[in-house]
């Protein structure tokens, strides 16, 4: 789980305040973070198959938040993505 001051860290580096959580930047972040803490799990629990269907899930509603910001606004893409160390 993303702790409280994790998440606010992360909305003020891509939202400009703590309490700006719905900003698709912000989204998109915090999803990251959480998806490579789940990773984790899924490497010392290969076999646990619901668990991958939930971070599959997570990663698909990841990927439709880019797609949005990509038709809005590509430089704030590229800007995410950069600094999130997305599309190595």
């Amino acid at each position: 789980m993303v702790t409280n001051q994790r998440k606010k860290e992360l909305a003020l580096q891509f939202g400009g305040s703590e309490t700006n959580t719905g900003k698709t930047e912000v989204q998109i972040a915090l999803h990251t973070e959480r998806i490579k803490q789940l990773t984790e799990h899924a490497k010392a629990n290969p076999k646990d198959n619901n668990f991958r269907r939930g971070l599959l899930m997570l990663v698909g509603k990841r990927r439709r938040l880019l797609n949005y910001l990509i038709a809005t606004d590509v430089d704030r893409y590229r800007t995410v993505i950069k600094e999130l160390g997305l599309r190595r």
